[in-house]
């Protein structure tokens, strides 16, 4: 393989009911990044049907261009006709790396599309960069359970194919003077292969906040111990507006669902606040939050890891703490 031939950053821009997800603009800034250091171009894909109009909010992002391909069966994900919209891309413009959102609808897309290209996929990297002799992608994440980080090159296949999770990136403000091109792309889709249809799309209810859109996030580790010990964090984040997330070890133990889980197998979170309670501070699940503005921990043991990330830390009972904490909060609530 010629891989002098294949150059610019593309960025698959995933969409859901017609709205460009926040994790493209995430992608987009990395990608701007990465590109201006190849002295290349940001070339966004966008999938869909009646998506046009939401083009120049990723050229806003930094995009440079913008790959449009418009088709009423790309109006709900089904893994067949995106994977050969991008795989035709591929072959028409020869991208140098492409960057998916590790999501569901990424994780199940990016295999897919780098098996059928017979290129790599290095998923859920936590770090990107360039290489300043070969100026090969370095991907690096998490590998032997988290224990250490594995950066990986792909060295003789393109494109150079990453999917990275929500969170882990961030996005550059819109800035409405950027210019760039749309581009309508022409797809021949061999619609014989569409094996699935998407009958009803059906949505559970939920009340609770999005853990990765929170701005203030009231973690619980093992040492919270029980749905009990978590109605107290429920308590102190009611105060602060914020929302309850966990560990995976009260996730495993089932005290928490999994879409409150933080950490490497769970979600990456950047609040402006994260309270760390009673939580160890392993790396898996330093992983999931270590970029969040302020980090705040409790924890009885004063060895702890958490405390080496963590901005402010208090060594003793969180069973003392919190509901102190609580109560402190109320009285200040009550004066203003």
């Amino acid at each position: 393989m010629d891989i002098s031939a294949y150059k610019n950053v593309y960025v698959f821009a995933e969409q859901r009911e017609g709205k460009v997800q926040t994790v493209a603009y995430e992608l987009l800034g990395k990608a701007r990044d990465l590109a201006d250091t190849l002295g290349q171009e940001v070339c966004a894909i966008l999938l869909g049907s009646g998506i046009k109009g939401e083009a120049k909010s990723l050229i806003e992002h930094g995009a440079d261009r913008v790959l449009v391909v418009e088709d009423k069966d790309l109006e709900i994900y089904t893994t067949e006709p995106y994977a050969q919209a991008i795989v035709s891309i591929v072959e028409q413009k020869k991208p140098g790396i492409i960057l998916l959102g590790a999501t569901t609808i990424g994780r199940d897309l990016g295999p897919r599309v780098s098996a059928r290209l017979n290129t790599g996929l290095t998923a859920d990297c936590t770090e990107l960069g360039i290489d300043e002799e070969s100026k090969h992608l370095l991907m690096t994440r998490p590998a032997f359970g988290g224990n250490l980080m594995a950066t990986i090159m792909c060295t003789e296949h393109r494109p150079q194919m990453s999917t990275v999770r929500p969170g882990v990136m961030m996005a550059r403000p819109a800035d409405s003077n950027r210019k760039g091109e749309i581009e309508d792309i022409k797809v021949d889709f061999k619609r014989d292969k569409f094996r699935v249809r998407v009958k009803e799309v059906v949505k559970e209810q939920k009340n609770l906040v999005d853990i990765t859109k929170a701005r203030v996030l009231v973690s619980g580790g093992r040492g919270v111990g029980c749905k009990e010990g978590f109605a107290e964090l429920q308590k102190l984040a009611g105060c602060l507006g914020g929302e309850v997330s966990s560990s995976r070890a009260m996730v495993d133990a089932g005290v928490m669902e999994h879409n409150r889980q933080v950490g490497q197998t769970g979600k990456t979170v950047r609040p402006d606040v994260y309270f760390a309670l009673g939580i160890s501070g392993a790396i898996q699940h330093l992983a999931g939050m270590e970029g969040s503005d302020l980090i705040i921990a409790v924890n009885k043991d004063k060895y702890a890891p958490i405390f080496e990330v963590a901005d402010m830390g208090i060594v003793g009972d969180l069973n003392k703490v919190v509901p102190a904490l609580v109560e402190k909060l109320k009285k200040e609530v009550k004066t203003k």
